[in-house]
Parts: structure tokens; sequence; C-alpha cells
């Protein structure tokens, strides 16, 4: 499967625990915006001042292709190295600031909301991994979180939670603040402990550029290993001697092409492994569950190529799994002799139309690696997603009936003289978990040998839990559930009970969770798209104070990738929804499974447009949200679909708030030299393609802005270090956007830069709450409500 590392996808700062505080409504939910002569124009004494927005340099540029010719003179931008650039964007800040300088009270007020919901210090339940227990916690005062373990020498959860408690003596083995104390910024990119457990390897990233390094760490002496920093490195992967570390190195456009070995201890060059010389590919390399190979795999957006070697006998070298074919994706996992491989390849066994994937094997030897057997097919209504290995489980990730759920089958699966079973032939055990509206992430669960598979599982209004479920015995247990501060008088242990009966199976009544369904609506709509298609969309408001018809909201688009939409507890969203915010989600096509991920790419990008304003739309046509008070949230590709929804529907919005968003596709698909350029060919389509190139050119954001309409105000985040999505993509749909459109209304499009981070947060805890305080300030001044808030 494809590396995050790879994706202009969101990424929003979270914390797995902490955050919640109710706090009565300060604005009243049935104001209406407050408009001049044009219908934009917000009642502001800013607007009126006489400070003027930042004017950027234009110099003549004519860009050509395929007979096509426009011109863009703020394609300058794209040189960060111009020095007015960076003045220009110092310029914008203050222009920024100074839009904002009326909600500095309420900005306040956001943030100690914020802050008042986290509890002092978080902490994870240690996961046993050999005869270690790993955790994580944020100390007291703190902003990031700090890597711990103990020696366990108690068996069970309850040993556990007891070592964790009282046992032996704790071993820091990373601080991310000591690392952000020393260089400001910090960004672990991934952490290998070595399979002796006497070695940590991780990635370090202090300038926001997602180049990252190498690090390595003595366990036993706490010392770091000097000499082995590289830059450039994404994935790792220990031999099972722990004697040997694999890394993947990065070409100059930062694409992972190249994987290495290094004999620890050795004064010699790392080995050059492998080399992957197409560009439209991604390298990866892991470790099989049971850690007895190491897979190197080859991937673009829209294929695999796996190759193995044997993690006790890396000397033997590579061993290729199948060649790559068109469309066909495939990885695996190792189970005593055999290699269990999830695909969509064809198969002549599959007698129902699908998009998804099945399960093969083949026997763990170089002259049968080609030579599949089919195992397990889904059935129909049901669509593989991913899956895990243990000794006696397999865990599969799947949606039956477009549901997400997780089943567990016991090992081995004995198919050799017979044909492959449906999944309901091996009586898999579905994990339980509440309803259908609910996200979940699996855990680390590094230990093979266990029959424990842990989850994360959320919903809009159910603060995360950590649930352990034993697949032996076919059991759950609640371990631990975000804490937040400030539970109102309606939220109480008896209802909490009933609603964890209700919502789970088998759930013993000495396990309460929490959830908020009986204050918070949650609800799943079917929204019809402009070609008849069914879209689906979670509305989420107060049942207390949402006013109908006259309540502001803010609807989230993503639909890239195959990527869902992150639709987990987030307690910031409590700031809003005691205030009579609606806050929706769009599933659009783009995002999802396969199927519904190709029917909003490339060729097809536009359905997600048209499902984010039939989307919009419904909020508004049905009543949840008032007609002038709806704003839109889009971050990284998510801005190009909010950027190319207001370019078709200018009125739909009043406001925006676009994160990191990649609003110049035009331009930067037809420059390969910039990071994810060729791998995005398969996402958004080939430039060099005439045809492919001309759809791209239709809803660029930054090529189709409407000329003397009023556009809405909008918040533009960036980040002067981004390799994903230039700076200068946000700093140029800006100056364009205040040129084009209505001059009333261009003075509250507002660009706000990040000039020492990268695509990703560069704060802790606190500075969250402060971006989000300002986002949310930025909502409440925008959909009219400021002068109620200052009552």
């Amino acid at each position: 499967m494809l590396s995050s590392s790879t994706l202009r996808k969101p990424s929003l700062f979270s914390f797995p625990f902490a955050r919640l505080l109710l706090l009565p409504s300060l604005f009243s939910s049935s104001s209406s915006s407050s408009f001049s002569s044009c219908k934009r124009r917000l009642s502001s004494p800013f607007l009126s001042s006489p400070l003027k927005p930042p004017l950027p340099k234009k110099i003549a540029s004519t860009i050509s292709v395929h007979g096509f010719y426009w011109d863009d003179p703020f394609h300058w931008m794209s040189n960060t190295s111009d020095p007015d650039l960076l003045r220009y964007l110092h310029h914008e800040n203050s222009y920024a600031q100074a839009f904002m300088a009326d909600t500095q009270e309420l900005q306040r007020m956001f943030f100690a909301e914020m802050k008042n919901r986290m509890p002092p210090k978080i902490s994870t339940p240690p996961e046993r991994w050999g005869k270690w227990l790993y955790y994580q916690h944020v100390p007291e005062g703190k902003e990031y979180p700090v890597l711990c373990r103990k020696l366990s020498c108690h068996d069970g959860f309850f040993g556990a939670f007891l070592n964790h408690k009282k046992g032996p003596q704790e071993e820091t083995l990373l601080d991310w603040n000591e690392i952000a104390e020393q260089y400001g910024y910090v960004n672990i990119g991934t952490c290998r402990i070595s399979p002796d457990h006497n070695f940590l390897a991780y990635t370090l990233d202090t300038r926001g550029s997602e180049l990252f390094v190498l690090q390595l760490k003595d366990l036993r002496t706490g010392a770091m290993i000097l000499g082995s920093e590289i830059e450039g490195v994404l994935s790792l992967a220990w031999a099972s001697d722990s004697d040997c570390l694999f890394y993947t190195l990065c070409d100059e456009n930062q694409r992972p092409n190249r994987v290495f070995g290094r004999k620890l201890g050795a004064d010699v060059a790392d080995d050059l492994l492998f080399t992957e010389n197409d560009l439209g590919c991604c390298v990866d390399i892991t470790s099989t569950k049971d850690g007895k190979f190491i897979t190197i795999n080859s991937n673009s957006r829209a294929s695999s190529e796996v190759y193995v070697m044997d993690a006790a006998n890396y000397e033997n070298g590579l061993m290729p799994v199948r060649k790559r074919a068109p469309g066909v994706q495939y990885f695996l996992e190792h189970h005593y002799g055999f290699f269990y491989i999830l695909t969509n390849a064809p198969s002549e066994n599959i007698t129902f139309a699908t998009e998804g994937y099945h399960l093969v094997r083949c026997r763990a030897e170089k002259s049968s690696l080609s030579t599949w057997q089919d195992i397990v097919l889904p059935g129909q209504d049901v669509t593989f997603q991913d899956m895990d290995m243990f000794h006696g489980h397999l865990v599969l990730s799947l949606k039956k009936e477009g549901l997400p759920m997780l089943c567990s089958i016991n090992m081995p699966i004995n198919v050799d003289n017979e044909q492959a079973k449906y999944i309901e032939d091996l009586n898999p055990w579905f994990f339980p978990l509440p309803s259908a509206l609910c996200s979940f992430l699996p855990a680390s669960n590094h230990d093979f040998a266990s029959s424990v598979y842990r989850l994360v599982v959320s919903s809009p209004v159910v603060p995360d839990l950590i649930v352990d479920y034993d697949m032996f015995q076919r059991k759950f247990t609640f371990l631990h559930q975000e804490e937040f501060i400030g539970l109102t008088a309606s939220t109480n242990p008896s209802r909490i009970q009933s609603n964890g009966e209700l919502h789970f199976e088998k759930v013993e009544t000495s396990q309460q969770w929490t959830d908020l369904s009986e204050t918070y609506s949650c609800e799943r709509r079917e929204v019809i798209s402009h070609d008849g298609v069914v879209i689906p969309l979670t509305i989420l408001y107060s049942q207390k104070v949402h006013s109908s018809g006259n309540s502001p909201g803010l609807i989230y688009g993503y639909g890239a990738y195959g990527e869902v939409l992150d639709k987990g507890w987030s307690a910031d969203r409590i700031s809003l929804l005691d205030r009579g915010w609606v806050i929706a989600y769009a599933d659009v096509r783009g995002g999802g499974d396969r199927a519904w991920h190709q029917a909003g790419s490339k060729m097809n990008k536009l359905n997600s447009f048209h499902d984010f304003a039939a989307c919009a739309i419904y909020l508004i046509s049905e009543g949840y949200v008032h007609k002038n008070q709806l704003v839109a949230i889009g971050c990284s590709a998510g801005g190009l679909l909010v950027g190319a929804t207001i370019n078709k529907y200018p009125d739909l919005f009043c406001a925006a708030i676009l994160k990191v968003p990649f609003l110049d596709i035009s331009n930067t698909m037809l420059d390969p030299s910039l990071p994810l350029t060729i791998l995005d060919y398969d996402e958004f389509g080939d430039p060099n393609v005439q045809e492919e190139f001309e759809t791209i050119h239709s809803y660029s954001p930054y090529d189709n802005i409407v000329p003397g309409v009023c556009y809405p105000s909008t918040l533009v985040t960036a980040s002067f270090h981004d390799s994903r999505v230039g700076v200068w993509e946000a700093a140029k749909w800006v100056a364009k956007v205040r040129e084009k459109t209505c001059p009333s209304c261009s003075p509250s499009v507002i660009l706000k830069t990040n000039m020492d981070g990268g695509h990703f947060s560069d704060g802790g805890r606190l500075k969250h709450c402060e971006d989000m305080a300002f986002e949310y300030a930025f909502l409440i001044k925008t959909t009219g409500f400021l002068h109620d808030a200052k009552q």
C-alpha cells in the first residue's frame, strides 16, 4: 500500500487523549450576517480602515502547453529564493493579523476553552512486546509526547498495568520535548525498535522540509550512535539479528527510490540493495509481523511490486514476488511458511463484480512466489480493505454494505484441497463496535505471538476509546478513554452505561464508556449528486442550541487518494457546537474504497466538486444551516476540492478556510521536478496527455477564478518549507483573487504563512489550540457574529 508520506493528504494535528469543556453559548445562534451594498461585505470597522491588502509585484509570464496559452503574472512566486516573496509573505502575515485585530479577545476565549478541556498530562496504556512494556505519555506542562518502556514481570493486562504503575524503573527512549527545545521544531517520522530491544532507529525532521534524518540510539547506554545521520530517509526495518538496519533513501525530488542496508558497528559503506527507476513509483520497506522476512514494496498510486528477503539470511538477496501489472495492487504477510497476500488481481473464482481485494497465498519459496492460490473471497457487498497477521489469527478490515468492520479468523486456514472460501464460511468474529458512524485506527500491535488486537475507536460523539479485542476468547476490554474536563449534567454514568450496552455486544456492566449522543446529534444522511449518485453526509449539532434554518455551519471535504475523511472525536468542536454551529462531513467521490476513489479521480475528478456542492446545498435546503452562514474547510488536496467548488458556486459559501491548499494544479502538474508531481499522474491525470490536461485545467482553482464576482471571505494558511504543496500555491491564489474578484469582498481574503514549519503542524498541544482559536475566531467574524461576541 502507498506510504502516507507520499500523499497530499490532510494530517491535522491531534493527540489521542485530552480535551472537553462545555461552556455556555456566548453568541446568539439566530443572528444573521450584516451586508452593505455588496452582499459579501462585512459590517466591520476594519474594512473602512486605511490599511490595504499587500500588492505583490507582477512579472509578465506566459504558459504554453498543447496549444493553450495563458498569462501568469504571479508565476515568479514559485521561486522561493526570491527575497520579494519573503517580504510579501511577511506583509501578508501582518495584514492577516490586522484583519483579525478585533478578534483578539475572542481568540483568547477560544484558546482558554480548548486548553481547559485538556487534562494536565496524558498517557497511553502499556503495550507488551516481548519482555517489555512500551507506552507514551505527555508530561504535565509539556507540549509533546515521550516514548518510554519498563521491563514486564507479570503476565496479563492487569499484570502489565501493575508493572506500569509500580514495577521496574521507567526508561525514557525518546523525548520529543527535548528536541523541540533544541531546534524549535520537531517531527518524528518513523520509529523502529530492534528485535533484541537494544537499539532505537528513528527519522527526525527539525525544519519542516520532511527531509528526515536517520538517527540511531543504543538503548543500553542511552548514547546516540554517531555517524549514522543520513538525510532523506523515510522507512526502516531491522534484520532479525538486530545487526543490520535497512532504510529507504529519497532522490532529489523526495521520492523514496533506493534501499540500503547498514551493518551496525562495521566500518564499511552501506550496501545498496535495490533501486526503483520508475519515476511514478515510491519504495517502502518493512518486515513481516513475525520478523521472518523483509519486504520491499515498490508502489505507484495504482500498482504494486514486492520483493522479499530472509530477515536472518539477507545476504542471500531479494526475491521478486510478482511483476508489476497495471492496476494491480498487492501486499503480503508471512505465516509459518506461507505468504498471505491481499490483492485485487483478477481471479476466475470471483464470479461477481468487485473492485476490492481478496486473499491469496503462496509458499514462501523462490520457486512458488508467483503461484497464487485463492484463499478467502469477500462475498457479495463485502470489500476487503487491509489485514494484520498473528500467530493464531488473521485480522481483516473490511466494508460490509458500505459500513466499516473488522473481524478475526483463526489461523491457519486449511484450503489445500478445497475451493476458496467466503469469509462467512470461516467462522469469523466481527469485533463489536459502536454505531456505524464510528471510525477506528489500529494500534501498533507489534507482538506476533499475541491473541489480543488493540484498536482506537472513535466517532464524532464518542471520545477516543482504546479497546483490546481478545481474539481467542472473543471478548473485549475497554482500556482507556480520552479524558476530557467539564462534563455537562446530562452526561452521567447511568446513561453512559446504558448506551454502552446498546451499541456494543456483550458489554459487561462494569465496563463504562462515554458518548455524548444525548447532547449532540450525529446523523448520517444520503445526498443525491448531479448524476443521481448517493453521497454520504455526516451532520453533527447540539440538540440544545441548534436553531433550524438559522444556524451557522461548516462543511469539511477531502475526497482524494482513496482516503476517507476523518470523522473521529475532536473536543475542539465543542466550542462551535455549543454556540449553535452545525458541523458536516462530505464523503465525496475520490476518497473511500477503490471504486469510490476511481469515480472521483483523473477524468472523473469533477464528480468530487459536484458532490461537495450537493452536500452543501442539502444542509441549506433541509434547514440545518442558514443560507448565508455556511463555511467550507479543506486541507491540502481538500483545498483543491473547496477552491474548485468556490469557482463553480461562488455564492454557496459565505467563508472558507483553506489549509496548505493545493490550488495551482495546472502549473504544479506540468513541473515534473517537484515532489509528488509524477506520482500524482495516477490521481489527477497526466498533463502530457492533452485530454487529461484539459480536464485538469478546467477545474484548477487558480486558473478558473471568476472575475468581478463576490468571493467568500477566506483564510488561507501555508507553510514556507512545505515540500508537498508549495507555499506559492496559496500566495498566488490570494493575489489573483484580490486582483480579479469583487473589490469590496477581496480584502477579506487573508493569507497566514508559517515561516518555520512544513506541511504538517509544527506545534504541540498549546500551539494547536492557538491555531484553532485563530480559525474559529475567523469563522465567527466572517459569519457576522462578532458584534454579539462583544456584548
